[in-house]
């Protein structure tokens, strides 16, 4: 589990297929301090540490988490936000992730606002998951939405989180993960029924 509180931004500096998989190498500060088998969030996907490499570690990617998310397109130089998984007694400041991608939408708006920036993006298919005010996980932070509309959504992000995630880097056309309040979804899984 994690919190959608980024730690840091890593880069992905080498990537390596093998087969379907794909291999990261991701260079970030807490290396250092990461186990083979810990499980770290990249971009709100949870995978895990399989090598050590002083400054930086490896991650691999199946198939399934290439298709459903952002890393597949993750080259050599792309930022990468970074969570480690939470420990039992930890401060849960953002809501509760799961590190499960469940599909990716499209940046359609940057608009700086007096100080702080609303970002807009299309509505992904599973819009019945999306209510005003609630949460949601894009590229490994919690948010929560701003304005929902038919077509689209909005987040406002505040320079902090601006300037410590890759929001700072994120234009229109950008392809970002999206993982929905898990309360939520079963909370639909059960009116389902």
């Amino acid at each position: 589990m994690f919190t959608g509180i980024v730690e840091e931004v890593g880069e992905v500096v080498a990537v390596h297929d093998s087969g379907t998989n794909r291999d990261l190498i991701v260079r970030a500060g807490m290396a250092a301090d990461l186990k083979v088998d810990q499980s770290v969030a990249h971009n709100g996907v949870c995978l895990t540490v399989v090598e050590l490499l002083n400054d930086r570690y490896r991650v691999t990617a199946v198939e399934e988490t290439l298709v459903r998310s952002n890393l597949g397109r993750s080259g050599p130089g792309a930022p990468v936000n970074l969570e480690r998984s939470l420990r039992m007694g930890d401060r849960l400041d953002g809501h509760l992730v799961q590190g499960h991608v469940d599909t990716t939408t499209t940046c359609l708006e940057v608009r700086e606002v007096e100080g702080s920036w609303l970002f807009t993006f299309t509505l992904p298919g599973e819009k019945h998951l999306l209510v005003p005010k609630g949460s949601i996980c894009l590229n490994g932070v919690s948010l929560t939405i701003a304005d929902l509309q038919a077509d689209r959504f909005s987040v406002a992000i505040i320079p902090y989180t601006f300037t410590h995630t890759t929001f700072a880097q994120l234009r229109a056309g950008d392809l970002v993960n999206v993982e929905f309040d898990v309360l939520g979804k079963y909370v639909a899984r059960m009116m389902q029924r």
